[in-house]
């Protein structure tokens, strides 16, 4: 991975994909690729287990999967285009996911995304002279 300090990484509250990411990722996104096929899918809801130890994914990676712990994948190196594929193999909407990561409920979360997201404040970059934000401030209301 590359060490080099990149103008992105004082973001709060935010991972950004970059090549770094995809390459710690690669396994955990293949994966989660797989489930667009419809055997796969069977066979991941048959034994979640033991489908994901034929990955060669991070155990950190496995465990988030089966938790379904979508912001611990996200800073793992998953890829949120391709981490819906678990919550669809699951019968959840996008939204359901997302809100997984929040402390809002699927309606209070479309209710947020429909009046425009969420707040900017508190979450500009840490050297603009603001501190980093609380986990509550990323999602306010």
């Amino acid at each position: 991975m590359n060490n080099q300090q990149k103008p992105y990484d004082n973001i709060p509250g935010t991972t950004v994909f970059d090549g770094d990411m995809a390459r710690i990722g690669f396994h955990l996104n293949q994966f989660c690729m797989s489930l667009m096929q419809e055997s796969n899918r069977v066979a991941f809801k048959q034994n979640e287990r033991a489908y994901l130890d034929q990955w060669p994914m991070t155990e950190a990676q496995k465990t988030a999967v089966l938790e379904r712990n979508f912001s611990q994948l996200i800073a793992l190196g998953g890829n949120i285009y391709y981490l819906v594929k678990i919550s669809s193999t699951d019968g959840l909407s996008v939204a359901a996911a997302v809100s997984t990561m929040t402390d809002l409920s699927v309606d209070e979360y479309i209710d947020m995304m429909r009046r425009g997201g969420r707040s900017p404040e508190g979450n500009r970059f840490t050297d603009q002279g603001e501190s980093k934000p609380s986990e509550e401030s990323l999602w306010q209301k």
